[in-house]
């Protein structure tokens, strides 16, 4: 896999923080969350796709909810990331569900439920 160039890192920094606003203040679709982060933005070299991996608080219904939200905004994100950068081409955004945070959490539980048990036990 090829090294991120520094431009190429400074758009995806860009394009995240850019979709953080737009989230935060645009989306009046429903099915979207409140509690909804964009954890990171890839940005292909050629500026035409972008994989945005999104953190959403909430069960399972509320996740599959808010990606399809997000699926069917597609074209006004993309509309509005055009207007706030001055990219050659705007890239077509995919939306993947990123659960890193959750998985965190819950190895975090078991393992304070780990030590829990061995301060019992002495």
């Amino acid at each position: 896999m090829r090294k991120n160039s520094i431009k190429n890192t400074r758009i995806n920094t860009e394009v995240q923080h850019e979709l953080c606003n737009i989230l935060r203040s645009g989306i009046k679709d429903p099915r979207v969350a409140p509690m909804t982060s964009v954890v990171m933005a890839e940005v292909a070299p050629d500026l035409k796709t972008c994989k945005a991996y999104v953190s959403v608080f909430g069960d399972e219904k509320a996740q599959a909810d808010t990606i399809k939200g997000l699926q069917s905004a597609e074209g006004y994100i993309r509309r509005q990331l055009a207007h706030t950068l001055n990219l050659r081409c705007t890239p077509q955004i995919t939306f993947i569900l990123d659960q890193s945070i959750e998985y965190g959490v819950n190895m975090s539980k078991l393992i304070d439920d780990v030590n829990k048990g061995t301060k019992d036990e002495a």
